[in-house]
């Protein structure tokens, strides 16, 4: 198992610990029982610990009785870090513990707590952007990125602001398990798979969202089933059986997005499955999913996900991209084509 230590102190942010502790727990779902995360949130102080927004967290251990040896050891952001440093013995123990990790790191303005402890001299950082005026104080030989959402410089890596340290966790565990483990667990979460500069959420694979025995869910089910064809209002309101008019509002009632808007998030979503599972050059998923050619293609992606179908496939390709079939968009489309 993977030792993953969080060093938590009052004031932390809560999302700071929750939001890592839970990819790596959602990834344990995924793994087995030999290769899953072992979770431990280390206090500077003993007893419940409160944070900045007033809940309690309890630690597994004091930091004077926590082993020095983990796998990953990242230490948590608050508001108090900019007001009032940790204590000096927290800061030596600190210094140990990253000598004896594999990894180590920050979320959010953690990376004060770092640079205190003399850990950044000459590293490449970045930090909430609030903080990073600050940051590059306390530590003048470091670079610090404050438009980056994440940073890794050998085994250091630290993050932006708050929900940041779920994209660096999402990142680690990508390191650690593969493209493809990070992609599930961040579906599993509705987030978004390292984010490059926008945001956006992953919608499970081409989810119809009507009642399934409405005309509407049909006319999904349609869509999943022609995403080359023309899929225009008329054509669609042709297969409820319904005007365009009277379509278009019951569609959006139902589905609660515009028809035009159902059909380009199915057609995306195939383009998603066919990136991450074949090497077919964009011209061909472009046709294949009705996105008329590549540029069209560059284009939605760039505008609904953040990032190019490129980068998309870079990161979340499986490991043998080049196979020619596509068994994952097949499974998913085939139950729509056979209600056709």
């Amino acid at each position: 198992m993977r030792s993953v230590a969080l060093l938590i102190f009052p004031g932390v942010q809560a999302l700071d610990v929750f939001g890592p502790t839970d990819v790596f727990s959602e990834a344990n779902v995924f793994l087995p029982p030999e290769s899953q995360y072992r979770l431990q949130l280390i206090s500077t102080e003993r007893g419940a610990l409160p944070c900045s927004s007033g809940l309690q967290i309890h630690a597994d251990q004091h930091f004077s009785e926590a082993e020095e040896h983990h796998d990953l050891l990242l230490v948590a952001g608050g508001p108090r870090l900019v007001r009032r440093p940790l204590e000096d013995d927290v800061h030596d123990w600190l210094k140990r513990a990253s000598r004896g990790a594999q990894r180590f790191g920050s979320i959010c303005n953690g990376a004060l707590t770092l640079a205190r402890a003399g850990l950044l001299d000459g590293r490449v950082v970045t930090t909430h952007w609030g903080s990073a005026a600050m940051l590059a104080s306390l530590c003048p030989s470091a670079r610090v990125e404050s438009d980056r959402i994440f940073m890794q410089d050998g085994e250091l890596y630290t993050s932006a602001g708050i929900t940041a340290g779920i994209d660096l966790s999402l990142y680690l565990l990508a390191q650690d398990h593969g493209p493809d483990l990070a992609l599930r667990v961040a579906k599993r979460m509705v987030v978004f798979l390292q984010r490059a500069g926008g945001q956006s959420q992953f919608s499970p694979y081409l989810t119809p969202y009507a009642e399934a025995s409405s005309p509407i869910a049909q006319v999904q089910q349609y869509v999943l089933a022609h995403l080359p064809d023309d899929l225009s209002i008329a054509v669609l309101a042709s297969v409820a059986k319904m005007s365009m008019r009277h379509f278009s509002r019951v569609f959006a009632r139902e589905a609660h997005v515009t028809p035009a808007e159902f059909v380009e998030s199915a057609r995306i979503d195939a383009a998603r499955v066919m990136l991450e599972n074949s090497g077919a050059p964009l011209k061909t998923i472009a046709f294949r999913c009705g996105l008329r050619d590549a540029h069209h293609l560059r284009a939605v992606f760039k505008r609904r996900l953040g990032i190019t179908p490129q980068q998309y496939r870079l990161h979340f390709s499986s490991p043998d991209p080049a196979s020619p079939a596509q068994p994952a968009l097949e499974a998913v489309l085939s139950d729509a084509a056979d209600m056709d």
